[in-house]
């Protein structure tokens, strides 16, 4: 996996599976987007683009499907996994 991390702006960190062709980017706020399909060339221009958050809207938020963040932080997906359903936060399942 290759990983860049930006000083500025709303994109902290992208990590890139060339295997998979999965894009992982974690935001300022803690949440991460990811996709699925991205071609090597895409992740190498956004870890180069002096707006990295422009580039992404413009070449990916919708070019892209989106996947299941293979990183840390929160998906932005609304999906919640089985124990998020059933724990109240408490220790005890319900």
């Amino acid at each position: 996996m290759t990983s860049k991390t930006f000083t500025g702006g709303r994109i902290r960190k992208a990590d890139y599976n060339p295997s998979t062709r999965q894009l992982d980017l974690s935001w300022d706020n803690g949440q991460v987007l990811a996709y699925k399909q991205v071609p090597d060339e895409v992740f190498r221009r956004l870890c180069s683009a002096p707006n990295p958050a422009t580039y992404w809207e413009d070449r990916i938020s919708e070019e892209y499907p989106k996947a299941r963040p293979t990183v840390g932080g929160k998906s932005t997906n609304g999906a919640k996994g089985f124990d998020d359903l059933f724990d109240a936060g408490d220790g005890v399942s319900r």
